[in-house]
């Protein structure tokens, strides 16, 4: 079987949807086939944080973002809470990595635990099943043992956690810049060329 080239990008409730957006546009900027997921938490969250209302119809929301991010025909694709007939419910179509962003301790627990409750949680079952990648990128502090567990548990299964942690040696001026940080830090482990900051070792010492 020929492997998906597709990347799944999924948002959750936790605060954060800056950085899921962000990551919406580098893909689709970079042609990268992109299969959306969105939780209804997560629509309140990007009402809240970026003023962005958005529908519950995931036609709806596809015209919208595909829009704002200048999506080419065919190339962005949302798939609804429960559409267990989209390619990410099944190990026959998998993509070929799956970014949780931002990721709910609830959603990791849910992983975790293999629950597959929704169509997010089944996509990283079917992800971690068929080992392709998996970053989860986790917003909340601090973390109880109970969220460590969890976290120590799918790094052991072959996930990626990237906690929303931005670092500060690349002199962020502006918010967007420290969002661009932890979104470059994404692209790089899904191995996607961009040029959102210098790397380390590599900045200016103005």
């Amino acid at each position: 079987m020929t492997a998906n080239s597709a990347i799944a990008l999924a948002m959750t409730g936790a605060s954060g949807a800056p950085y899921g957006l962000r990551l919406l546009e580098q893909l689709l900027g970079a042609g990268e086939q992109v299969w959306f997921m969105l939780s209804d938490p997560a629509r309140m969250v990007l009402d809240m944080e970026v003023g962005l209302k958005l529908p519950t119809r995931p036609r709806a929301i596809e015209k919208i973002l595909g829009e704002r991010y200048g999506a080419q025909p065919g190339q962005f694709t949302v798939f609804g809470r429960e559409e267990w007939m989209a390619p990410v419910a099944s190990g026959s179509n998998p993509p070929r990595a799956l970014v949780v962003c931002p990721c709910t301790s609830g959603t990791l627990a849910g992983i975790a635990a293999g629950l597959s409750s929704n169509l997010i949680e089944r996509a990283a079952d079917v992800v971690l099943k068929e080992h392709r990648q998996l970053i989860l990128v986790h917003r909340e502090t601090p973390l109880s043992e109970l969220h460590l567990e969890n976290m120590l548990r799918l790094s052991r299964m072959g996930a990626v956690i990237m906690p929303a942690n931005p670092g500060f040696y690349q002199k962020p001026r502006e918010i967007a810049d420290l969002v661009d940080f932890m979104v470059a830090r994404i692209l790089d482990h899904l191995e996607i060329e961009h040029e959102l900051l210098p790397r380390w070792g590599e900045t200016d010492d103005d």
